[in-house]
């Protein structure tokens, strides 16, 4: 990785994609294994069967509702939409769409295989920027946090996923175990604020596979200097103590940061966003938590390390917060449970890595699954079709195993491609955006699985000097930023189709049937 670059009078870092490239080639109740009281796990459970965790909620409810709810869209030829004049209205929204129904401000839940707000469909057409808070945290960028979300609003992209950890680095959010700064948690508070003041939900990351921004090779440095005897960065997922220090993290982070006090977890009770005055578990700007990006865990290739870690930590999530959504941030290779289906990696290596989709994603507690695609890192750097072939199947794949194995929806929740690339062309990136967005667009029509993407990712302009290679300035790509639009509009009809059926009469009616017979451009 290049030296860093500079923000202000100090370092930021940039974060790879991907950190590190794929070019190598019957269990127990998991209650045994976890650190959990009675009343977490009581907790724990009724929400993952579907309710809000209340008593009166759970009698309600059967272990089968928790998958039932499949929504029939029918068979529309939704991909013939290409008309954006067919919506009028500014581009600061789905003007046209969202005036079908006033939707209030809920939180994201899952029924079944889908997302949804007040019973409605919502299919995600979103983005990574992953340095927001560390960026809000210095008054001099602050202003470009306010930027990306503008802009990201105004091609109607919903969902935007960023780091809500720095560990230990530069401009930490943790300095160490349990130990915050306040400064970095109000720039945490002015990003939720921003997020919902351009109506984007904010999926949050808690930790870091890598060590950009800290990550586990942070938390392992923090258990050495305590005296702890650990031989890898591995170590984070099986020994004890760190597995103590993560969930202080998470109870720290999700159930009782939100107090503007952070002296002791004990005075940490409830943190209450310092802008919005909202406390962040009762917020529904944050779509979903993430346990961790992109985890892996080569020492250990059967998966048992990294699947008792994925059991403990997201039925301590649920139990710290019922009310949003748990995700794992996993990068989708499937592993030994699954032998018949390693050959839909990109390689051989990719089942060495300690993951193994299927099994990583039946955890009691994770709602809906993630996957990465980085064909250029993980086949080949050179650009060819094969990047293309490879992006359509990887996602047909994961679609038809989480309808089938999972019940639930998955988000791929980083793609793109590098400017960086030999060969790279823009013509190339905007086919490979269109091939994500069509593939989920067939699933959207027969109401499967394929909840949604998330580019990776925005940038707005003068942060060059943070790209990566995937950066994409929508004012300066407008190709791309024709393409995202256009997604946006067709993922908010399907979004709305639902009340469409008590709304017959209404004037919109002809629009959108005349919509969904429209010729190609």
């Amino acid at each position: 990785m290049p030296l860093p670059p500079i923000i202000g009078d100090e370092p930021a870092v940039v974060h790879p994609r991907p950190a590190q490239p794929l070019n190598n080639e019957d269990e127990g109740s998991i209650f045994t294994t976890l650190n959990l009281d009675a009343k977490e796990i009581l907790v724990a459970v009724k929400v993952v069967m579907g309710g809000d965790g209340s008593d009166d909620d759970f009698g309600k409810r059967k272990i089968g509702d928790r998958c039932s709810g499949t929504m029939d869209f029918g068979s529309n030829s939704f991909d013939e939409v290409d008309d954006l004049s067919l919506f009028s209205g500014t581009n600061d929204g789905v003007d046209e769409v969202s005036e079908m129904k006033d939707e209030s401000w809920e939180m994201v839940q899952k029924k079944g295989n889908q997302f949804v707000i007040n019973d409605q469909p919502f299919y995600v057409n979103g983005f990574n920027t992953y340095w927001l808070m560390v960026f809000a945290a210095d008054q001099s960028t602050r202003g470009k946090v306010s930027e990306v979300f503008k802009e990201a609003s105004s091609a109607g992209l919903t969902v935007c996923r960023t780091w809500a950890f720095n560990d230990g680095q530069w401009r930490a959010l943790q300095k160490s175990p349990s130990v915050y700064d306040e400064d970095v948690f109000k720039a945490l508070d002015f990003v939720v604020s921003e997020a919902r003041k351009y109506k984007i939900r904010l999926i949050l990351s808690l930790v870091n596979n890598w060590d950009a921004y800290g990550g586990k090779p942070q938390y392992v440095k923090w258990g050495k200097a305590a005296g702890l005897n650990l031989t890898s960065d591995d170590d984070f997922f099986s020994h004890p103590t760190l597995r103590s220090y993560y969930k202080a993290h998470v109870k720290a982070k999700i159930h009782i940061t939100h107090f503007t006090c952070i002296c002791t977890l004990q005075t940490v009770l409830n943190r209450l966003n310092t802008v919005t005055n909202i406390t962040y578990k009762d917020d529904p700007t944050i779509f979903a938590w993430e346990l961790i990006n992109e985890p892996r865990c080569t020492s250990d290739p059967s998966g048992d390390m990294l699947q008792s870690w994925i059991q403990e930590m997201a039925v301590y999530v649920k139990s710290m917060d019922p009310k949003h959504l748990v995700e794992i941030g996993t990068e989708g290779f499937y592993g030994p449970s699954t032998p018949n289906k390693v050959q839909i990696n990109p390689n051989t290596y990719a089942q060495q890595v300690g993951t193994d989709f299927i099994r990583n994603h039946q955890v009691l507690g994770v709602d809906f699954a993630s996957v990465h695609i980085y064909a250029d890192s993980w086949i080949s750097q050179s650009i060819s079709d094969v990047h293309v072939t490879f992006t359509k199947s990887w996602m047909e794949a994961h679609i038809e195993d989480a309808e089938r194995y999972l019940g639930m929806p998955v988000v791929f929740s980083e793609f793109g491609v590098s400017t960086k690339d030999p060969g790279y062309n823009s013509s190339f990136r905007d086919t490979l955006i269109e091939t994500v967005y069509d593939t989920l667009l067939n699933s959207t029509k027969k109401g499967g699985s394929g909840g949604g993407s998330l580019l990776w990712q925005l940038f707005p302009q003068g942060t060059d000097y943070m790209d990566d290679g995937y950066a994409i300035v929508l004012s300066q790509s407008p190709s791309t930023s024709k393409i995202i639009s256009l997604h946006s509009k067709r993922l908010a009809i399907f979004n709305s189709k639902c009340a469409w059926k008590c709304r017959w009469g209404c004037r919109k009616k002809n629009q959108f049937e005349t919509s969904l017979d429209h010729d190609e451009l």
